[in-house]
């Protein structure tokens, strides 16, 4: 077995211990409730910034002038006054190549810890809870991302 494959299965082996053992039900509704209000960060790797420029037909150097502000030399996504991601307008411009960040949500750490923790994110995301179920496997696969580039 390659280190890759064991390391991958060390992983599984403690998901499946997890609360969300037998997966977990989400689809995106795209509602942009998890785009809009409370203020925060949206980390995007350089890449990601390239991908995103490139997709609205700009460069690299005018979406970062426009549209990030780095944070400990960290880039994010700019927020208007209210809070709402620069990029939110009825809902998300860049959705086809949105941060991992906003991709692997809500499969966060965060939300995954215990029960309660879902549960409170369902409050205000109306795509938990319904859709395609999500096996410990994907919710795995979905959370490398957040893992590896931020």
């Amino acid at each position: 077995m390659s280190s890759s494959n064991s390391s991958k299965n060390n992983r599984t082996k403690g998901h499946k211990q997890k609360w969300y053992k037998d997966g977990l039900r989400f689809e995106c509704q795209r509602c942009g409730s998890c785009c809009r209000g409370e203020p925060g960060v949206v980390w995007m790797s350089k890449k990601e910034t390239k991908n995103t420029s490139m997709s609205l037909g700009i460069s690299t150097d005018l979406f970062t002038k426009d549209y990030v502000r780095l944070i400990n030399g960290r880039i994010s996504l700019l927020e208007h006054d209210n809070g709402d991601c620069v990029m939110y307008d009825k809902g998300c411009k860049i959705y086809e190549t949105r941060p991992s960040q906003c991709k692997t949500f809500p499969f966060w750490n965060s939300n995954l810890g215990n029960r309660s923790e879902w549960e409170e994110q369902k409050k205000t995301c109306p795509g938990i809870g319904k859709g395609k179920l999500h096996t410990v496997e994907e919710i795995i696969n979905r959370l490398e991302p957040e893992l590896s580039d931020l």
